[in-house]
C-alpha cells in the first residue's frame, strides 16, 4: 500500500501570517515539518499541498529549492486539495499533516500509519491526552474520496477529516492511545505566543543531526517549566471551532 503524507500549508493565516516560513533554529517551520516526515520509516513519499492562490507562491518556491514534491489546488477547498493531490500522486493511503506543528514526533507518525495499516480502517488517528502540536490522521483514499463527492458544509471542506469522523456507520476508525495527561501542552504554531515558545524550544533542542522527539520536549518542559507559561492559555483547535461557529449550533 503506497503511503503518502500530505503536508497541507498556507501563508495566508490570520493569526500568524507567513508562519510556515518563519524562522526556527536557522530553518523555516516548514523545512522542520517536511525533514520529520520524511524521517517517518513508514512513509513513501511526502507532498506539501498548498494553494494556487499568489500568497502561496513563495511556499511553492521553497518546495521547488529545496526539491520537495509540492501540489497547488483551493485556498479554501482543503478537502478538494487533498483529494486532488492524493489522486495525483495515487496514494492508497494518505497521512494527514499540517506545517504548523514543527515539532511532530516521528515515531508517533510511524505508529498511527501502523495501526491505520493492521486494522483495515477508513481513518486512523492519535487520540487522548497529548500535546497540541503532535496530531497526525491517516485515512484511505477511498474515505477521501467519497467525503470529497459527498460533503457539503463549509467546515466539512474546510478540514479534511470531519465529515468522516462524524459518519462513524460509513467509515471504520481506530485510534491511538499514546499521551496521558498531556493535553495542555500546546506544541502547535497559530499565534505569536507560541513562535515564542517554539523558537525557545528548536534553539534549545536542536544540537543534533536528528530531529528530537517528543520526549526529548517533555524532559525539557520538566526542567524548564516556565517555558510552559508562554502560550498555555491560547484555545485549542480555534480554527475549526470558528468554522463550526460561522455555520450556527446546528452542526456544532
Amino acid at each position: 500500500m503506497k503511503v503518502v503524507a500530505i503536508i497541507q500549508a498556507r501563508m495566508s493565516s490570520s493569526r500568524l501570517p507567513g508562519k510556515v516560513l518563519l524562522p526556527l533554529a536557522g530553518k523555516p517551520v516548514l523545512a522542520h515539518v517536511v525533514q520529520r516526515t520524511l524521517a517517518c520509516r513508514n512513509v513513501d513519499e511526502v507532498v506539501v499541498a498548498t494553494s494556487t492562490d499568489p500568497s502561496d507562491d513563495a511556499i511553492n518556491a521553497w518546495c521547488q529549492e529545496n526539491k520537495v514534491r509540492c501540489f497547488r489546488g483551493s485556498l479554501h477547498d482543503v478537502l478538494d486539495r487533498y483529494y486532488q493531490a492524493a489522486k495525483l500522486h495515487e496514494a492508497q493511503a494518505i497521512v494527514r499533516i499540517t506545517a504548523d506543528c514543527p515539532a511532530l514526533d516521528t515515531e508517533t507518525v510511524d505508529e498511527v500509519i501502523e495501526g491505520f495499516l493492521n486494522g483495515g480502517f477508513a481513518f486512523y488517528g492519535l487520540s487522548g491526552e497529548f500535546p497540541d502540536g503532535l496530531d497526525c490522521t491517516v485515512f484511505s483514499f477511498g474515505a477521501i474520496e467519497k467525503a470529497w463527492h459527498e460533503a457539503k458544509l463549509p467546515s466539512e471542506r474546510e478540514h479534511v477529516g470531519p465529515y468522516i469522523e462524524k459518519n462513524p456507520r460509513l467509515f471504520k476508525s481506530g485510534r491511538l492511545f499514546k499521551y496521558h495527561g498531556l493535553s495542555h501542552m500546546r506544541w502547535t504554531l497559530d499565534e505569536p505566543r507560541d513562535y515564542d515558545f517554539l523558537s525557545k524550544v528548536f534553539d534549545l533542542l536542536t544540537k543534533q543531526a536528528t530531529p528530537f522527539t517528543a520526549e526529548d520536549v517533555l524532559e525539557l518542559l520538566r526542567a524548564r517549566p516556565e517555558l510552559q507559561t508562554i502560550n498555555q492559555d491560547i484555545v485549542r483547535n480555534e480554527g475549526y471551532q470558528k468554522s463550526l461557529a460561522a455555520e450556527g449550533n446546528d452542526h456544532v
